[in-house]
């Protein structure tokens, strides 16, 4: 149980050096930046919620913390995102919820989270479950000395528990579809221009 991938189609090399060839196009700077990234994503800057989302995965790529993301962070969030194992990827979800970077989940940076996946519809089950009543269910299972905080080994045990836990505690921003629909978007704009 949760060896599984959680995308349904794998990029092979080719599309992966596709989409590298598309960033060099798009971001000829070299850098991608936080306002072109909710735009892939399509968030609306009206949607504050939304917008800390994507600024809080951002900021998880952007090792360097110079505000964009470079060709070797972007090859790397692709990497993870698209290609990377079970446990590399809950190392990630566990950075994006980490939101004050302690190292340690209190309540409310899980509920944040929580809130906002229902909000994009990330969450596919249990939405019966207000955030609230999700966070305690999650920390009922995960916080196994009760101290009010989840480790990042909690964390890591926890979500490999039970399929409900991996899929809340897993964050899967779907990028490998937007990143082939992107591909053949390109692929026609550019066959059109021949």
């Amino acid at each position: 149980m949760g060896q599984e991938e959680s995308h349904n189609e794998e990029m092979n090399p080719a599309q992966i050096q596709e989409l590298c060839i598309i960033f060099m196009k798009e971001c000829p700077s070299g850098a991608l930046h936080l306002h072109e990234l909710k735009r892939i994503f399509g968030v609306a800057s009206s949607s504050e919620e939304e917008s800390l989302y994507i600024e809080t995965i951002f900021r998880s790529f952007d090792t360097n913390r110079d505000n964009r993301l470079d060709f070797l962070e972007y090859v790397a969030a692709l990497n993870l995102v698209l290609r990377g194992n079970l446990e590399d990827r809950l190392k990630w979800s566990f950075k994006v919820y980490d939101r004050d970077g302690n190292g340690r989940l209190d309540k409310q940076e899980v509920k944040h989270i929580i809130r906002v996946r229902t909000k994009f519809h990330v969450q596919r089950s249990n939405m019966d479950m207000t955030p609230n009543e999700v966070c305690d269910r999650i920390f009922e299972l995960v916080d196994q000395n009760k101290d009010g905080q989840i480790s990042l080994t909690e964390f890591m045990e926890g979500a490999q528990k039970d399929e409900w836990l991996m899929d809340l505690l897993k964050l899967d921003v779907n990028a490998t579809g937007w990143v082939i629909q992107n591909c053949c978007k390109q692929r026609g704009a550019a066959l059109a221009q021949c």
